[in-house]
């Protein structure tokens, strides 16, 4: 079949053509020959794939379109839907890699012959590679007709991707095999980001770094495979997470309530290792696909507050070796399956809800996993780590114990949430989180022991635990930082709030001159007549997406209020389209909110710029040679400009920057005004620094008397 029967949405065209969204919408408007969609909504209409290529090539349009990205479109746009494109992908990649012969008999094979005999060797290699019950379907002659020009192009994409010296005896390059299907299913999962919870690959290198070595892994819930990804890469040499020289997994199991979540899965992992993979679809806690299995690790993001995990069903299940958990409390059946599915002395690790450590319907559960040493740690990540990522989630680091062996004393609590989470999902340090994180297991897990860090992590013995809470949440038993290091920090905080109160008076604007009779009067002129004489441009932000490069910092309106650092981040790039650019500051811009009404400017600083425009906050940038930055942010800042330029049509006031107003002066006099305006934006930040170490010293005060690090 044709490329014809792919089809391309408006964001897909002008990912095809290199140029905005905008521009797409521009072209259907003025040329009528245009082609005319084929599919879609009246919103959201898609275009064959075919059609829209030849247009833009003979527009001149089309710049030589990149394999890769041809090849997504074929996936995108194809008949059956995504999931079913990237199957057939994956099977033939599969069939590459593995088989010497499959290559040339894909390019000497004529189109409408190539469907018919592709399920024969697809249905072997899938046995081979899958086994016998398998959640990958060979596809039929009909099913895989329309995917064609895809299993070509998807060919054609591993060759591209394939290392210099990655064509090996089995003729595909596993390497090129593995990175083409990674781009493919990574393209389709930032696409529907609302469809698939995600493990991050941060997390999930943290959970199989704290699972150690494993021949045999299992995921339970396994999603679209990243704990099971993770858990290959942890093995490779010199990995950020784990010794290097660690073996690599030799059976990989995996199941999934979803039938295409497990099938993109089990391809996933066949593409990317030689060891057994297994991956079944089935509702796990109802129909487990394992087991007889004895695993040496266990990785799971289990489903959070499920109610209908199948409590009536399951009540005398001899998983639950712990306790029966309440119908509230679905999390602990997932950690028990767990430890159901390891052989004694294997590692289990689970991402949980922070609840699961505190409800008092899941008290006699943890308890009996203290009492018999099979809760070995319990991990509060900041928030932001992984969905949800407006909570901080909890890792349960838990072995099954040994028989004969003594429980151990103590259950491990480490908290990287009180020191990170304040800063928000952007501005997150991941690698300090993990190294926190190992640094305080290995040690513990090779000793039993481990020396306590102030407010991070802390070995607790179990029979402090064992009372009628069994509130196992770290904070809860870990000080904060601030109050261990006690008196010796209130005493730092203290002098630098002394000094800055000092700068503060030396900062405190002279008594006004007399004043003048009726006020100063000039000409005045407005931001939208300045604009149009060239004397500023003005941009409004928040439209631009991630660049693919190093991540950019976004200075928000609450930032500008506030007078912080830029505390935002870019969206990610859709994968639908490319985006607008960003709008990066420089020194010397003067930034206004638009919306609350409040009377706020700042002057770019060198510590600033670099940082993109956020939403709802307008950039002036002034020509130095008609324009000083001060005078400009200072005029602008006037109450009654405000009023003046404000819209009251809504609940939420608008500024209009275009209508504020500022005197007519030469450039000496603005340098005057502009002089007097920097004098009080310092006197403004040291008296908001002061408030702040005041409030911090105060605070710390209080701790610090009723936690006993300070004397009265």
């Amino acid at each position: 079949m044709p490329d014809s029967a792919a089809e391309v949405t408006a964001a897909g065209i002008a990912r095809l053509a290199g140029v905005g969204r905008a521009a797409v919408s521009n072209w259907r408007r003025r040329h009528a020959d245009f082609p005319k969609p084929v599919g879609g909504t009246e919103t959201s209409p898609s275009f064959a794939l075919a059609d829209v290529e030849e247009w833009l090539r003979v527009q001149g349009k089309l710049a030589e379109v990149p394999l890769r990205e041809r090849v997504w479109q074929l996936v995108a746009g194809h008949p059956a839907g995504a999931v079913t494109a990237l199957v057939h992908a994956g099977c033939v990649l599969l069939l590459v890699r593995d088989r010497r012969a499959a290559r040339p008999m894909l390019a000497a094979t004529p189109d409408e012959r190539l469907a018919e005999v592709l399920p024969v060797p697809l249905a072997e290699t899938l046995t081979e590679r899958l086994g016998v019950e398998r959640a990958v379907r060979t596809p039929s002659a009909a099913e895989l007709a329309p995917s064609v020009p895809l299993l070509r192009g998807v060919v054609e994409l591993a060759t591209e991707s394939a290392e210099p010296t990655g064509s090996g005896e089995s003729g595909g390059g596993s390497a090129g095999v593995r990175e083409a299907y990674e781009f493919l299913l990574g393209r389709h999962l930032d696409a529907n980001p609302r469809q698939y919870t995600l493990t991050p690959p941060g997390p999930a290198a943290l959970m199989a770094a704290l699972a150690g070595p494993a021949a045999t892994v299992l995921d339970p819930a396994c999603g679209t495979g990243a704990l099971l990804a993770a858990a290959l890469t942890a093995a490779g040499p010199a990995t950020a997470t784990g010794p290097a020289g660690a073996a690599a997994p030799t059976a990989l199991h995996g199941q999934d309530a979803d039938s295409d979540l497990a099938a993109l899965t089990a391809l996933r992992l066949a593409l990317a290792t030689d060891a057994d993979v297994r991956v079944h679809a089935g509702d796990t806690l109802r129909a487990d696909a394992f087991p007889a299995l004895a695993a040496d690790a266990v990785l799971c993001h289990p489903p959070f507050n499920e109610r209908n995990w199948g409590h009536d069903e399951l009540a005398y299940d001899p998983r639950w070796e712990y306790g029966f958990p309440a119908r509230t409390e679905s999390e602990l059946a997932w950690v028990q399956h767990a430890l159901a599915r390891l052989r004694p002395g294997g590692t289990a690790v689970l991402l949980m809800p922070p609840a699961a450590a505190s409800r008092r319907s899941g008290r006699r559960i943890r308890a009996d996993l203290l009492r018999r040493g099979a809760l070995r740690a319990v991990v509060a990540l900041p928030a932001g780590a992984a969905p949800p990522y407006g909570i901080p989630l909890h890792l349960w680091v838990l072995r099954r114990p040994v028989p004969g062996e003594r429980p151990p004393a103590e259950l491990l609590l480490v908290d990287t949430a009180s020191e990170q989470g304040a800063a928000g999902r952007e501005r997150l340090d991941w690698p300090a989180v993990e190294s926190a994180v190992l640094d305080a297991w290995r040690p513990f897990d090779r000793d039993g022991a481990l020396a306590e860090t102030p407010g991070e992590s802390r070995g607790v013995p179990v029979i402090e635990l064992l009372d009628d809470d069994v509130d196992l949440a770290p904070a809860r038993h870990l000080p904060p930082p601030a109050a261990a290091e006690g008196a010796a920090q209130l005493s730092g905080v203290r002098e630098r709030l002394t000094e800055t109160l000092r700068r503060t008076r030396e900062l405190t604007p002279p008594p006004a001159a007399d004043p003048v009779a009726g006020g100063l009067r000039w000409p005045a002129t407005t931001v939208g007549e300045l604009a149009r004489a060239g004397a500023l441009t003005l941009r409004a932000g928040g439209a631009g997406t991630a660049a693919p490069t190093a991540p950019v910092a976004v200075l928000t309106d609450t930032d500008v209020l506030a007078g912080q650092a830029p505390s935002g981040a870019l969206p990610e790039a859709s994968a639908e389209g490319p985006g607008e650019e960003p709008v990066l500051l420089a020194v010397g811009d003067v930034v206004v909110p638009v919306l609350g009404g409040g009377s706020v400017t700042r002057v770019v600083d060198p510590a600033t710029a670099g940082a993109a425009l956020g939403r709802n906050v307008h950039l002036l940038r002034p020509d130095p040679a008609a324009l000083d930055p001060w005078f400009l942010a200072g005029f602008l800042r006037a109450t009654a400009n405000k009023r003046q330029a404000s819209s009251y049509a809504s609940t939420a006031t608008r500024l209009d920057v275009r209508r504020l107003q500022l005197p007519r002066l030469p450039l000496a006099e603005q340098q005057r005004y502009g002089e007097r305006f920097r004098a009080l934006a310092e006197f403004e930040e040291a008296l908001r620094l002061a408030g702040r170490l005041g409030e911090q010293l105060v605070q710390g005060m209080y701790d610090g008397l009723a936690d006993g690090t300070v004397a009265p």
